[in-house]
């Protein structure tokens, strides 16, 4: 009996030991392709990200697996915030504007004229504005692993989207609400749906054209059905905060090592991300010209034009529909 109890210790003390533990398993999901695209050869920079934080700590060896669910196969996209909030999803690489039902201030990370590029996105990440935003997060119970603001622009299959008249009576597909209000303004049609849907609503016909991320724009290969597309360029009107989030109750189960090492992995995927957005647009416009995709630009009239536009539907809207959305425009507009 004395033996079996030692040998019983020896075996608990393996296993709970920092230097010979079970690994906890943590589920990392998100809406876009895990494997390499047919014609740039390139993963998705979001799969990527995820990716990158898995890899990170199991070179760290604290004890932490990461098992990445891609291509919306262990939620779909829309429904990831919740179980975040509730511990049930460890991890998403997820459009914060998609959780807008939830708290009506994350509209304002998908508006227009919000982000100018991509050197103020990394300005707007250390302001007070992002601050407010982080603590609204944190009170939900969610927390940031890595900050991605990733840019965007249009696509159609009837026409080239440069000033608010050539979206009149198309039928587009707009992430977020502020988007659809400002498109809905300048005469188009709204179809919300996910960025993983695009493809197939331009296909049957149920959509005219959308709006998205560069990234979104190559990985789902809406290339294969559009005519013309409107990268970011000098004039970018889509910015859209897309972080790696966490969730709260998940990371406070974690011992302090473990969430060290998350923190650092966190860090260093978003380094990767702030070094590839703008390759992403690039890519974006070296797919579509390779398709055969007619490719033009917004100039600085177009842009202003969108920005006014917006200014009277989509921030009129939120400042109608927030509390606090006066401020938070403020706060946004403030960083230069």
């Amino acid at each position: 009996m004395k033996k079996i109890i030692v040998l019983f210790s020896t075996v608990v003390f393996l296993f709970t030991s920092a230097g010979m533990s079970f690994a906890k398993t943590l589920k990392a999901s998100h809406q876009w392709p895990g494997t390499k695209n047919a014609k740039t050869g390139k993963y998705d920079a979001r799969h990527e990200m995820v990716q990158i934080i898995a890899d990170e700590m199991k070179k760290a060896n604290v004890g932490i697996d990461i098992r990445v669910y891609p291509a919306k196969s262990l939620y779909k996209p829309k429904e990831q915030w919740k179980p975040m909030t509730t511990g049930q999803l460890d991890i998403s690489a997820f459009p914060l504007a998609y959780a807008a039902k939830f708290h009506p201030e994350f509209d304002i990370t998908l508006m227009p004229g919000i982000v100018k590029n991509h050197k103020h996105a990394l300005a707007i990440n250390k302001s007070p504005f992002m601050d407010t935003i982080r603590k609204i997060m944190d009170d939900a119970g969610v927390v940031v692993l890595s900050d991605a603001w990733l840019a965007g622009g249009f696509v159609s299959k009837k026409n080239c989207i440069t000033d608010p008249s050539t979206v009149k009576g198309q039928v587009f597909r707009a992430a977020g609400k502020a988007f659809n209000q400002m498109l809905e303004a300048a005469g188009a049609g709204i179809q919300s749906m996910p960025s993983s849907a695009i493809y197939n609503g331009l296909q049957t016909g149920v959509l005219d054209g959308a709006n998205t991320s560069s990234g979104s724009f190559v990985s789902y290969r809406i290339y294969e059905q559009v005519k013309c597309a409107t990268p970011p360029g000098d004039y970018g009107l889509w910015f859209m905060y897309e972080p790696i989030l966490m969730s709260k109750q998940s990371f406070n189960s974690l011992n302090a090592k473990q969430q060290k090492a998350l923190m650092k992995a966190g860090k260093i995927a978003e380094k990767f991300m702030t070094n590839a957005v703008s390759k992403l647009d690039s890519d974006m416009e070296k797919a579509y010209k390779s398709a055969g995709v007619k490719i033009v630009y917004m100039t600085k009239a177009d842009h202003a034009a969108w920005v006014d536009l917006a200014k009277k539907s989509s921030f009129a809207e939120f400042v109608k529909k927030v509390p606090t959305g006066q401020k938070l425009i403020d706060q946004a507009l403030a960083v230069k």
